[in-house]
This record gives structure tokens, sequence and C-alpha cells, in this order.
């Protein structure tokens, strides 16, 4: 009896602790470790829950896209130290976490790519000057990633990405990329500045020419005009043109000039009472003496002319 009692316990115990079981979370591949048998499975468990005997195992591999940073040391080409933050990121291939897990395990990061990956970004900046860091960034990325998979190549690893997060300077360095900002500033300012004086040297250059075509087309007008003019332009005309003036009021015709004298209206005013003057004075002496000679008249008078004519003529009849 007792040994029974013995034997359902013992089937008891092994029907319970046989229930244990095994959960692979979505993104992740498990391998089934079985010490007393075949030892540790080649094909990866899907996502799911597996049974398993208390003495075996399970082994977890996130095979995710994962993100690692690192705050790397680095000297430049010219002996500048900079701290470069970079980040990495990779996973394990699914199908190859078999190998994985026989040739490095379940750390792979901190065995194999931290330092393949530290010693890439710094032997790819010591290439560079540290003015040209920031600039070249990109292209020390793609450099450095290009290392990496090649170290990594056989590693059973897949490498998406390398970034620059942010790249510390000295003070000194600082400094010196301060002042080479200003100077890129002034030739930036310097070369518009000449972009805009060359745009206004051209309108002033075109505004120029196109002046200069009005005076010569408005001299060669001119000059034809005056071409015409000599060719039609009589002595006849030209007094005809000056008797015709709406300005002149009055024409003086002196007989040996053939061009006429024009007088202003202030200096025909002044004309006429210069020319009024002497008849006036003429005209006070005669009516002094009480008459006003006419013309042809003699000076002692033509009534006693007339009475002595009369007088002869009466003698003569007696």
């Amino acid at each position: 009896m007792g040994k029974i009692k013995l034997m359902m316990i013992i089937s008891l115990l092994l029907s319970t602790t046989a229930c244990v079981g095994a959960s692979v979370q979505p993104g992740e591949r498990g391998l089934m470790w079985r010490p007393l048998s075949e030892g540790l499975s080649k094909e990866p468990l899907m996502d799911g829950f597996y049974w398993k005997a208390p003495w075996n195992d399970v082994y977890l591999y996130d095979v995710r896209w994962q993100s690692y940073v690192e705050n790397v040391d680095a000297w430049t080409a010219d002996d500048l130290q900079v701290v470069v933050k970079a980040a990495i990121i990779l996973r394990p291939v699914p199908q190859d976490v078999y190998y994985l897990a026989e040739t490095v395990g379940t750390d792979y990061y901190t065995r194999i790519v931290k330092p393949e990956f530290l010693a890439a970004i710094r032997n790819v900046v010591s290439e560079y000057p540290v003015l040209m860091v920031p600039e070249k960034s990109a292209d020390i990325e793609q450099k450095v990633e290009q290392v990496v998979q090649e170290k990594l190549e056989k590693r059973h690893l897949a490498i998406q990405s390398v970034t620059f997060a942010d790249v510390d300077f000295p003070q000194i360095v600082l400094t010196a990329i301060e002042q080479k900002q200003v100077k890129e500033q002034e030739k930036d300012q310097k070369e518009f500045e000449l972009l805009i004086a060359t745009k206004q040297a051209d309108i002033t250059r075109m505004q120029a020419m196109g002046e200069s075509d009005a005076i010569r087309i408005r001299a060669e007008g001119q000059a034809r005009a005056q071409e015409t003019i000599t060719k039609t332009l009589t002595p006849e005309y030209l007094r005809y043109k000056l008797y015709d003036s709406q300005t002149t009021k009055m024409v003086l015709l002196p007989e040996d000039l053939k061009t006429p004298i024009f007088i202003n209206p202030g200096e025909r005013e002044q004309a006429a009472q210069l020319s009024s003057k002497p008849i006036e004075g003429a005209m006070q002496s005669d009516s002094g003496r009480g008459r006003v000679p006419g013309p042809g008249s003699p000076a002692g008078g033509g009534k006693k002319d007339l009475s002595a004519g009369m007088g002869g003529s009466s003698a003569d009849g007696k």
C-alpha cells in the first residue's frame, strides 16, 4: 500500500509540473532548449504559447528594430577632440536567430556591435577637419554605416541606419565656427550687393542708351527739318514772316535796307512821344503871333500881299 501511494503522488506531481509552458510575444523569436534530448532547436518559434517540460527552456530574441545611442570621443584630422552623439538602428535576422545564439548570444550588441560601432566612428571622423564635421555629417554617417556593415556581415544582424544626433565642440572650435559663419554671411552680403550693383548698372546703361538714341533721333529729325527749310527758305518769305509776326507793333522800312526794323510796343510809345514834341512846339510859336502859317505862306503874312496886289490892279485900271 505504501508503494502504491508513493507512485500516485509522483504521478500527480509529474502531471502538474508537465503543464509548464512558455509564451513567445509578437516581434520575438524563440529557441527551444532541451538539455536532456536534442539540445537547442534550430527551428525558430513564432509568436504563441508552447508547452514544455520543467527542465526545458525557451530563449527569446527580440527581432524588432532597436536603436542604440552612444556618446563617442573622437579626434579630428587637425587634432581637436569632439564628442559625437551617434545612434545605430539594427535587429537580428529573424530566420538566423539559431546561429546568433550559437555564436554570440542574446547580448550581441554589447559583445560585437558596440566595439565595431565606436571604432568606425573614430576612424571616419579622424579623416575630416573639425570645421568640416558638421557640414559633412551625412557623408560621415554613410561611411560609418558602411564600415559597420562590413564588420558585421556574417554576424546574422541587419543594420538599418547610422545617424549623428549631435556633435559637441570645444570652445575654441565654437569660436572658429562662429567666425566662419560671420565671414560666410559677409560674403553672401557682398555677393548680393554686387548683384544689385550689376543690375543697377545694367539699368543705367540701358537708360543711357535709350536717351542717346532719343537724342540722336531728335537730332536727325531736326537736321532733316533744317535741310528742308533751307531748301525752301527765301528772302521774300523771311520778310513776310517778319511782317506777319504777332508780337510786332511797328515796322520801319528804310529805303536802303531790305530787312525791316521792328520796334516793340514800349519803344513805339517812346518814339511817338519824341516825334510829337517838335510839332507841338511849332504850333505854340505860331499861335503866339495870332495865326498859323499855311504851307507855302511867307513869313510877312498873306493878307498884306493880297491888298497890294488888288491896289495895283485898280490903279492900272484907272
